[in-house]
């Protein structure tokens, strides 16, 4: 979902990007994230959220295209190509898919597809079992320090909004 401010000048409108939580779960700053990549902002700012430990499936946190699709992890883009990467648990990418299910119909990158729209299920439980961590950075990439306010912190359910990115 986008909305639009203003700015101090009248004159120049400011798009402002709500970026929704893809599950529900504990928001923290992803300095908490047990990864230097991600707990330093390398990639760019936002939140970290730890889901229970059922199986579920994660969503899309806003409008958009589909930039990349890894079971572990998916970037969606908006039209003004503002990247928000969700990242299923940490060093998951060792587990070579094991434990997650694509959900996306269609051609997967590059479809169009709506904040709330599954894209993958996964068991965080399974995660842990295998020795990782089942964090969830939601992260918006590139973004410049600052850009990402209101930020959400404490308990979040999938689908509410986890921060703004401006």
């Amino acid at each position: 979902m986008t909305s639009t401010i203003y700015s101090t000048d009248p004159n120049k409108e400011v798009a402002v990007l709500s970026v929704c939580s893809p599950v529900s779960g504990i928001a923290t700053e992803l300095a908490e994230v047990p990864d230097p990549v991600f707990a330093r902002g390398l990639v760019g700012p936002g939140i970290a959220v730890t889901p229970g430990s059922e199986p579920h499936d994660v969503v899309a946190p806003i409008d958009g295209a589909v930039v990349k699709l890894h079971a572990h992890a998916f970037v969606v883009a908006d039209d003004q190509g503002r990247g928000v990467l969700v990242h299923l648990g940490i060093d998951t990418v060792r587990l070579d898919g094991a434990g997650f299910e694509i959900l996306l119909d269609g051609a997967g990158e590059r479809q169009r597809v709506r904040a709330g729209t599954p894209m993958v299920r996964w068991n965080p439980a399974d995660v842990v079992a295998r020795g990782h961590s089942a964090a969830v950075p939601v992260v918006a990439l590139d973004a410049a320090e600052g850009a990402v306010t209101q930020a959400a912190t404490g308990e979040v359910t999938r689908g509410e909004q986890l921060f703004l990115w401006a």
